[in-house]
């Protein structure tokens, strides 16, 4: 493994998650386990042999590793360890800064990223009052999104779960330029309570670019 050789604590965490892709893999593996083909999904810029090389290097970190399913599934996956999932404050931090930056990449944004998108950019403030839940269907993968005291929940929708008070039938693009683009909701599917839909998707000012 390279390393910087520096004793700083930033330096020997990027001797862990500084490569390239590595803190992408992390953010598409904090709502949960993912099979290689899942990630190679959320992941399309990275080539097999890329990835499969990070997440050889973040095993051997102890910040990921591989489980089998149990039956019927009976399938591999990555999931993050303790230590792996200790990164999510800084994948936020990021995600927090990297937003004021000037936007260069037409690539959709991959439901977990959108995910990320909706944690870092959500506001208290214009949550005020509001309770609600509402469960957001991304294709084959849904997301419950929850909103109680000014404080926001998001995880991978999972079934016996209780029923949101709305639904958000859509694909990541739509939902992205709703929330953030100022698109009518009535872009996307809606079952349930239309007015707490509305509401929660006016939660997510965009932060200015820097200059």
């Amino acid at each position: 493994m390279r390393t910087y050789d520096d004793p700083c604590g930033i330096a020997r965490a990027l001797d862990h998650v500084g490569e390239r892709w590595a803190l992408l893999i992390v953010r598409e593996l904090l709502l949960g386990p993912k099979r290689f083909t899942d990630l190679r999904a959320g992941l399309p810029g990275a080539s097999q042999n890329v990835l499969s090389q990070r997440l050889r290097e973040l095993e051997e970190s102890e910040v990921v590793r591989r489980r089998k399913l149990p039956p019927p599934a009976a399938s591999q996956v990555y999931e993050l360890t303790g230590l792996g999932r200790d990164l999510e404050p800084v994948v936020l931090a990021l995600a927090r800064w990297g937003s004021r930056t000037p936007l260069r990449s037409d690539r959709p944004l991959s439901p977990d990223a959108l995910m990320y998108a909706l944690k870092s950019t959500f506001d208290p403030r214009a949550a005020e009052g509001f309770t609600g839940s509402v469960e957001l269907r991304l294709g084959e993968q849904s997301f419950l999104a929850a909103v109680d005291g000014g404080r926001l929940t998001l995880t991978r929708a999972a079934d016996g779960q209780a029923p949101a008070q709305a639904v958000l039938d859509t694909d990541p693009g739509t939902l992205r330029a709703v929330v953030f683009m100022g698109e009518p909701c009535d872009r996307m599917a809606v079952e349930g309570d239309k007015q707490v839909a509305e509401r929660f998707v006016r939660l997510f000012p965009r932060p200015a670019t820097s200059s």
